[in-house]
């Protein structure tokens, strides 16, 4: 897989986890723990898109 590739997987990934945190968010039954960690796996994504993108 080259970079660029595997760039736009985690840019597909971020896409996918910030529609499900706005889900949760509009859920009434979703628990705060829920949202946050679903936002903190949101963040170490962009973070690795973030770096890989420096490098590239």
């Amino acid at each position: 897989m080259s970079l660029s590739s595997h760039i736009e997987e985690l840019r597909k990934k971020h896409q996918t986890l910030s529609e499900r945190v706005e889900e949760a968010q509009r859920a009434p039954g979703t628990s705060t723990l829920e949202i946050a960690e679903l936002k903190k796996q949101k963040l170490k994504i962009k973070q690795e898109i973030e770096r890989l993108s420096e490098s590239a």
